[in-house]
């Protein structure tokens, strides 16, 4: 018998190993795509519109100027392929610009959360194919073959690739750039700036990333039998110089053991869980990167104040 189905309140076998793996290492971590519950995925798009926000509005002001020079890269006929999609909010400014696309292809984790929103986009767009496809972006992903045969756009907005390791970054690209009829990658990165900026983009004041934060330890307690005490934990939001990144950590405001199925995890006050980096990203690391992984720079457009920026690449 598998150890997991010894314990009926677990849901989510898969997030109970995860959790099993990061807990009990001497730095405690989770991966970020445990925040993408329905739940989270909602608070998440809360996030998005907070004052202290800035990547999201300077990305969509950036995505309204340009989206026509933006669809100069997107073939006729051709698939684009939104890699983490939420909402679909930025990529409507696309598709008003792409009046001749293949098809629409929203990916996201959150298998609810996406289909809702893309029947609300088959909605709005009634003459689009859209084709929803449920999986992790950072494995390998399996298109159907309505989508499989078309040429191939990846779009990748919200600065989502600074969350991942230079090395699974890396993966990440070169996974991508082997995709059948791939043709570009329009890709959302956020710039180096000011620190404080930095750091209140990721601890507002109304608390909702908090919130967003601490629903990774609800949502253990939901799905992987855990008895996680939300109220001694905190948000901790830090600029890490020396990566270049913003950390978030939950932070045990005591001394407590905490019972995680057939496990038990030891806290000590003030052991934090690593939840998500955020890399920020200067002109030179991205061709780097983007050189390392098989594509080239073709164009980078920012906003006026160079907070962030919309870079397309093609396949070098």
């Amino acid at each position: 018998m598998n150890q997991n189905e010894r314990w009926p309140r677990v849901s989510n076998p898969d997030l109970l190993d995860a959790a099993r793996e990061g807990l009990g290492a001497s730095s405690k971590w989770m991966s970020p795509k445990w925040f993408y519950d329905e739940v989270g995925s909602a608070l998440f798009e809360r996030i998005t519109e907070l004052p202290e926000y800035y990547p999201t509005r300077t990305e969509i002001s950036i995505l309204s100027d340009q989206a026509e020079q933006l669809a100069t890269y997107v073939p006729d006929g051709a698939a684009l392929v939104e890699l983490g999609s939420g909402a679909s909010v930025k990529s409507r400014l696309l598709l008003d610009a792409l009046p001749r696309l293949g098809a629409y292809v929203p990916v996201d984790i959150s298998e609810e959360f996406l289909m809702s929103a893309g029947a609300r986009i088959a909605d709005v767009y009634s003459d689009l194919e859209v084709v929803p496809v449920a999986g992790d972006f950072t494995e390998e992903l399996n298109f159907p073959p309505k989508v499989e045969t078309l040429e191939k756009v990846a779009f990748f907005p919200g600065s989502t690739i600074g969350n991942l390791d230079e090395e699974d970054a890396a993966q990440f690209l070169h996974r991508v750039r082997g995709w059948s009829g791939i043709r570009g990658f329009i890709l959302g990165v956020d710039l180096i700036k000011d620190e404080r900026l930095l750091t209140t983009a990721y601890d507002d004041a109304q608390g909702v990333t908090a919130e967003f934060n601490l629903n990774l330890l609800a949502r253990l307690n939901r799905e992987a039998n855990a008895e996680f005490d939300l109220d001694r934990f905190a948000h901790r939001a830090v600029w890490n110089a020396e990566a270049e990144r913003i950390e978030m950590h939950l932070e045990s405001l005591a001394n407590q053991t905490v019972r995680l199925a057939d496990t038990e995890i030891r806290f000590a006050k003030g052991e934090t869980i690593h939840t998500e980096s955020s890399r920020k990203f200067t002109a030179a690391r991205l061709n780097a990167l983007a050189e390392a992984t098989g594509w080239r720079v073709v164009q980078t457009l920012t906003d006026h104040l160079d907070h962030f920026a919309v870079v397309v690449m093609a396949p070098d």
